[in-house]
């Protein structure tokens, strides 16, 4: 299935610009529709706090909201215009939670753009957390780190794979832009062995099938207990010059608190280039 619909989450931190302009660049490139989404997180006070508010502070409030959507609109505007998207976008502005609007609003696009979470801005106010949005959502997460801008994504992709179901739905979900990369790197680091493994060339099967689809794809596997599988993966990215990392969220047990498997986490945490993440 081709990549139509889009949805790109934007907020008023820095690094909304950049996810903009990935998202815009790759709307382009497929020739997609994109929307993008603007939470706007109602501000709670007790009643009796609120019913004492002057009317200057409410319209000081008032104002603040106002000039933060417009400048975000303004930025959404700009990326569409750029990449003549003009008449296959859509602005959209509403309150409520960030991470339950994405989630309602994304089941209705193909893909969700969404912004890694900075542990130094992001720890005390609302904003979308992809560790929780991969779950709610339904649909695959294309998550852009917070420092950097990416001109280009899907160029040279990078696999995760461990043969899991959620590894399998993200292959399947990234498939439009793996058929079209100029170049695929599986990588299966520390394979298993055995019925439950993925077979004694790790990885040679999940080529082949990537190969049916016109992928320009290879396959590799590292067994190392001297690096962490997060910094292998994220080392070959470098090696590679990969732009995109694909990859399955999962994890070993049914509470929310511990459902998030390790390599999940440290890449949420460690990204260097966007992760298109499927559960």
């Amino acid at each position: 299935m081709a990549l139509k619909d889009l949805l790109v989450v934007v907020d008023d931190t820095a690094a909304a610009s950049a996810r903009i302009a990935a998202a815009a660049q790759l709307a382009a490139r497929t020739d997609s529709h994109i929307t993008g989404l603007y939470p706007i997180v109602p501000l709670t006070l007790p009643g009796y706090v609120e019913a004492e508010l002057p009317d200057e502070v409410r319209a000081m409030q008032r104002g603040y909201t106002e000039n933060q959507t417009a400048r975000a609109g303004d930025l959404f505007a700009d990326a569409v215009r750029r990449n003549g998207l003009t008449d296959r976008s859509e602005w959209r502005v509403l309150y409520g939670h960030p991470t339950d609007s994405a989630a309602l609003h994304g089941r209705y696009a193909d893909v969700v753009v969404v912004g890694q979470a900075d542990p130094h801005r992001d720890r005390d106010r609302p904003v979308v957390l992809p560790q929780d949005l991969v779950f709610e959502c339904g649909r695959p997460l294309l998550v852009v780190p917070y420092a950097g801008s990416f001109p280009h994504i899907g160029e040279r992709v990078l696999v995760a794979w461990n043969g899991s179901r959620e590894a399998a739905r993200a292959v399947a979900d990234a498939m439009p832009i793996l058929s079209a990369a100029k170049r695929v790197v599986v990588m299966a680091v520390n394979p298993r062995s055995g019925p439950a493994g993925i077979g004694d060339e790790p990885g040679a099967d999940i080529a082949k099938h990537l190969s049916r689809h016109g992928c320009r794809v290879e396959a590799t596997h590292i067994v190392t207990d001297q690096i962490d599988p997060g910094d292998t993966l994220l080392n070959t990215v470098a090696d590679e010059s990969c732009d995109l990392l694909v990859m399955g969220a999962y994890g070993r047990s049914r509470l929310r608190e511990q459902v998030l498997g390790g390599m999940t986490r440290y890449m949420l945490e460690h990204m260097t280039v966007p992760v298109l993440m499927s559960h």
